[in-house]
């Protein structure tokens, strides 16, 4: 299904995030290294693609199709190709209360790994699903900019970090596949789907110095939540791919391109980490200096 290249170049980079947390920790501070020390401390562990279970993996973009360039014309999709941004992690926390703008906490270890780095070009794009019950969870997806491929200033990409929520909402996009799971799960979910989040749930959008979160409200829809509670009562059977992506709805914003994916490989719910969920979020550290600064949410 994915050309050689891509199977090399993801075996890879697969294989270097399989650092050690003592190896990363060693090297903090330099490069890439705060995003090994990123993908080996989440509450989620970082498992096998193909034979990992109760972790989290990288699927290459290839498995999933998104719109071509074509698409206009003749509604043709295609592989999507690599990811904008690479994983740099993965959370799921439990807690007594609703988990708003996590990158803003002080306690956020994603945000402390990059802030201690040192490097003021790196971008963070963080996916909040907030999941509704008698605690509440989220499962946090984290993608960071690429070292050598920053976001382009003509990009879509771009113009959804820097837009209206309006046009965040119109444009936010996930493209998800049953990889492993119950027949029932797959009927009413379907084996692959795509929808734009940002108008069938709530989502509500941070925007730091360096990082975008989008805190996706599943409970604020009937059906969403209805097909979550089927999920949830078999979720150790279940192994579903999501990538997330900016709609492409011009020619000239196509073809699409997923900014990452990520794969839930049969979760436990037990597994999730607890933290308060009243914590000070009022004032975001910027990556450049040991100062404060306001928080820019659009």
């Amino acid at each position: 299904m994915c050309s050689t290249k891509h199977n090399q170049k993801h075996q890879n980079s697969h294989n270097h995030h399989r650092t050690s947390p003592s190896t990363a920790a060693a090297g903090t501070g330099t490069g890439e290294d705060w995003r090994d020390e990123a993908i080996t401390t989440g509450s989620l562990k970082h498992v096998d693609l193909n034979t990992g279970s109760n972790g989290w993996a990288s699927p290459p973009g290839d498995l999933f199709a998104v719109r071509g360039p074509n698409y206009l014309a003749k509604k043709a999709k295609n592989p999507a190709g690599e990811w904008l941004m690479n994983p740099a992690g993965v959370d799921w926390l439990r807690s007594s209360g609703k988990l708003d703008h996590v990158l803003a906490r002080p306690d956020n270890r994603v945000m402390n790994a990059l802030r201690a780095s040192k490097s003021s070009k790196t971008f963070i794009i963080a996916i909040n699903l907030q999941v509704p019950g008698r605690e509440h969870h989220s499962a946090v997806f984290y993608f960071s900019s690429k070292a050598d491929e920053p976001v382009g200033s003509n990009s879509l990409l771009y113009q959804f970090i820097n837009g209206s929520d309006a046009f965040r909402s119109s444009r936010f996009k996930i493209v998800n596949k049953i990889v492993k799971g119950p027949w029932i799960v797959k009927t009413t979910v379907g084996n692959y789907s795509a929808c734009l989040l940002g108008k069938a749930l709530n989502c509500y959008y941070h925007r730091g110095p360096n990082y975008l979160e989008i805190d996706v409200d599943i409970g604020s829809s009937a059906i969403a939540s209805a097909i979550l509670k089927l999920a949830l009562g078999c979720v150790t059977a279940v192994t579903v791919d999501m990538g997330f992506l900016v709609e492409g709805q011009k020619e000239e914003e196509l073809p699409e391109r997923l900014f990452g994916a990520v794969r839930i490989c049969q979760m436990e719910m037990s597994s999730a980490t607890f933290v308060e969920s009243a914590i000070a979020t009022s004032k975001v550290l910027p990556m450049s200096s040991g100062g404060e600064s306001e928080n820019e949410d659009d």
